[in-house]
């Protein structure tokens, strides 16, 4: 029994078809995205040789959702949010095929950057919009065991993605990681097409950037998760360092560069695999503690001996950012009113997604003028010392355990 309570709960694939659906689609995606995430940074380090370069790529991804992220999430609060999700992603669609196309003919560098911004645009839309999905789906003693299912449904992605990645190219070139990509988007606009009409809710109001923003500041809970993962993603992040430690340690194969990757998925899905032991507890302090353990464990890759000891840090490292994502992701849906949860999660779209891409441009310049381990070493104490110090700032962070709507 023990055991049993430990394990992940699949109990929303059991009882919602259009979760299963959902949940189904989004991990073919999720694949085909980390294939591209590995042939973006494959085909800019191949490029430009450039660690600035690389945090470039992962810029190029970041801006748009900063930039239109709140005004796309108080667009989800007051448009049919099923429609407005199967917009962005026959958006993404069209630039998925433009990136299979210029890697096919040879693209330059800027060019793929800038397919990548665009493609971002959409995702600063469509991800808040599927985020709201869930509360709607699945009722509230569900709901953490669904996002814990939607975590682990991406680290699986994660897990398989780069490995994949990284054997297409060596065998097709970046072009075959990209046509996979863009094959698994009509997956998504067919579970998009099947899911229920999602309303917008009557009390959107015109003004929405505004009062989302004072939503997000007079609200502890959500300010403080939203503030931990911030500290965690941009002071924290290492992707954009993963080309130089491959060409560092293992001899610059591109069969190996997804290793890195890897090594964090499999914490990853290990973590999501036994989320009971933490779904059931108190969000807020397993969030502080799953962040803290992020930056220690960054800290010490920095410094690991050899490369398999790194890779072992990784994968504790992605174990802890499974515990905290889940978790954070828990405290906003239990805080936030559903007329609200469209800016709330383009909140945390812009945290956990941009956050990660200013991350590895952060790491990318401090490395470019110093070294890569200097960058980890410092971007991994840096996480700690600001996660302790929102949770020491924030009550009511640490003693979260209420749905408050």
């Amino acid at each position: 029994m023990a055991l049993t309570s430990a394990l992940i709960d699949i109990g929303p694939l059991r009882t919602s078809k259009d979760f299963r659906r959902l949940w189904l689609g989004q991990l073919l995606t999720g694949l085909g995205g980390q294939m591209a995430v590995v042939a973006v940074l494959f085909q800019v380090w191949d490029s430009t040789r450039s660690t600035i370069w690389t945090g470039a790529a992962g810029l190029a991804q970041a801006l748009p959702i900063i930039v239109f992220g709140l005004f796309a999430g108080s667009l989800v609060d007051q448009v049919d949010r099923r429609r407005f999700y199967i917009a962005t992603k026959i958006g993404q669609t069209v630039c998925a095929v433009l990136l299979t196309v210029q890697a096919f003919i040879g693209g330059p560098p800027i060019l793929v950057l800038a397919l990548v911004a665009i493609q971002s645009c959409f995702v600063a839309g469509g991800g808040p919009a599927a985020r709201t999905f869930l509360s709607r789906l699945l009722p509230p003693e569900q709901l953490a065991a669904g996002l814990a299912l939607n975590r682990i449904s991406f680290q699986g992605a994660m897990l398989l993605g780069p490995a994949l990645g990284g054997l297409v190219i060596a065998e097709f070139g970046t072009g075959g990681c990209f046509l996979f990509h863009t094959v698994t988007f009509a997956v998504a606009l067919w579970v998009a097409f099947r899911l229920p009409p999602m309303p917008a809710s009557p009390q959107a109001g015109l003004r929405g950037v505004v009062a989302g923003l004072r939503f997000l500041r007079t609200n502890p809970p959500v300010r403080g998760a939203l503030l931990t993962d911030l500290a965690a993603t941009v002071l924290a992040m290492p992707i954009s360092l993963f080309p130089i430690v491959n060409a560092e340690r293992f001899g610059d194969d591109p069969r190996t560069l997804g290793l890195f990757l890897t090594a964090i998925a499999v914490g990853g899905v290990l973590a999501s695999a036994l989320s009971g032991t933490f779904t059931r507890l108190r969000p807020g302090p397993v969030m502080v503690a799953g962040s803290l353990t992020w930056g220690v464990s960054l800290a010490l890759f920095g410094l690991a001996p050899n490369a398999w000891i790194g890779l072992a840090l990784l994968a504790v490292a992605g174990a802890a950012d499974t515990v905290a994502v889940v978790s954070r992701s828990t405290v906003i849906q239990a805080h936030t009113p559903d007329e609200f949860l469209g800016r709330a999660s383009a909140a945390e779209q812009i945290v956990g997604q941009a956050g990660p891409d200013v991350g590895n441009m952060r790491a990318g310049l401090v490395a470019a003028g110093s070294s890569a381990t200097i960058a980890l070493v410092s971007g991994g104490l840096l996480c700690v010392a600001a996660v302790a110090t929102i949770a020491a700032r924030n009550p009511a962070l640490r003693s979260d355990g209420a749905d408050s709507r």
